[in-house]
């Protein structure tokens, strides 16, 4: 434990909102784009369709190294008990607090004024309850990943925190880094392949693909993240900007929409994404750690409302995104329009939403999981 507290990230404080804050055009893109979602536009848009795309081929991965890069970095703060503590209130607090007051009724728009979930009155009782996980869960499950994660956190940092220097982290580079989680890429496949053949129901299960394959896909970028922040040779090699990993990301990025557009989930679909998905988030680790150190290193106060107001603004945009597509695409003829009225009235009533939220004490604490001081 230590009571030290080290420089402010203030560039990994930044890359981490603005990704979260990514996901008001990847789910207003969603509307407009070939992919099937709970409202869609009569006509897809190529370039929106690209840009979604592009927004889902790496901005997890990303934000799972940040991740676990801070988690680290607080569990060598705290005493392990207590860091547990803090980690889940921060995480599971505003998680479950979004369940009753967003996805529950998100769940009642979709049911009632969309076509997604169908005839729930000839459902079966488990048909029902996974329906509902699915949908309760929905765009949260980010956070139920991150639970799971801090949990195992527990044991993992023990161990990271007690291993000697066994591997000399100056001699790695993007080769080395890039060929260890391959390999984990290919065991996930394997393990994938060999549920579909024996269990593929398993797959339309919403807990068991969430809470495990979803999980056990990002948990490499989550150790990753640690990794770097008590080798800090990783994290050197993190910010140092490579051409390969920049070109490269355009490259696998092709790869990613044709895997898309030409395979499907009966065949290989999956496991391409897994292999693919991991170059992605490499290759976009370089780009957004290099840029986001020259750029957004520095203390900024707008910066920090964006860092405070993220989080907030991706609970309650999913939503507001759902009833934008069902009242007000269909009245947009064209689809570029539709895409940035969209965003432009998403983000107006989800900044009016957090505004309004910061001034009730309750409700700073339900999305947020942190003790509200009374001011004196």
């Amino acid at each position: 434990m230590s009571s030290a507290k080290p420089e402010r990230e203030y560039f990994l404080d930044s890359i981490r909102a603005y990704l979260m804050l990514l996901g008001v055009p990847f789910h207003v893109s969603l509307i407009y784009s070939t992919q099937k979602w709970a409202v869609n536009s009569h006509d897809a848009s190529m370039w929106l369709t690209v840009l979604n795309d592009f927004i889902h081929a790496f901005r997890m991965q990303v934000f799972f190294v940040i991740s676990g890069y801070f988690s680290y970095m607080l569990y060598l703060r705290y005493q392990p008990q207590r860091w547990l503590k803090v980690r889940l209130e921060r995480v599971g607090i505003p998680m479950l607090t979004a369940v009753p007051l967003i996805t529950l009724p998100q769940f009642f728009i979709t049911k009632n004024l969309t076509d997604k979930i169908g005839d729930w009155s000839s459902f079966s009782l488990y048909d029902k309850y996974n329906t509902l996980m699915w949908e309760l869960i929905s765009h949260l499950w980010f956070l139920l990943v991150l639970v799971i994660l801090t949990t195992l956190g527990m044991v993992a940092f023990r161990w990271l925190n007690k291993q000697q220097r066994s591997i000399n982290y100056q001699q790695i580079g993007w080769g080395k880094l890039t060929l260890a989680l391959l390999i984990y890429a290919l065991i996930w496949c394997a393990f994938r392949r060999v549920l579909f053949y024996f269990v593929p129901a398993v797959f339309a299960d919403g807990l068991f693909s969430i809470a495990v394959m979803q999980m056990l896909m990002f948990l490499p970028f989550f150790m990753l993240g640690a990794l770097s922040w008590k080798h800090q040779a990783l994290k050197a090699l993190f910010v140092r900007f490579n051409p390969v990993m920049c070109f490269g990301a355009i490259a696998v990025f092709i790869a990613y929409s044709l895997n898309q557009r030409y395979s499907s989930g009966e065949g290989w679909l999956y496991e391409i994404d897994m292999i693919i998905s991991t170059l992605m988030g490499l290759c976009m680790l370089n780009v957004c750690f290099s840029f986001g150190h020259k750029l957004l290193n520095s203390h900024s106060p707008r910066i920090m409302y964006l860092v405070n107001a993220s989080l907030f603004i991706y609970l309650v945009h999913h939503p507001l995104t759902i009833l934008y597509g069902i009242y007000i695409t269909p009245h947009i003829g064209s689809d570029t329009l539709g895409f940035f009225v969209g965003l432009l009235m998403v983000f107006g009533v989800a900044f009016t939403l957090y505004e309004i939220h910061l001034r009730i004490p309750l409700l700073r604490f339900l999305f947020s999981g942190k003790p509200q001081q009374q001011k004196k």
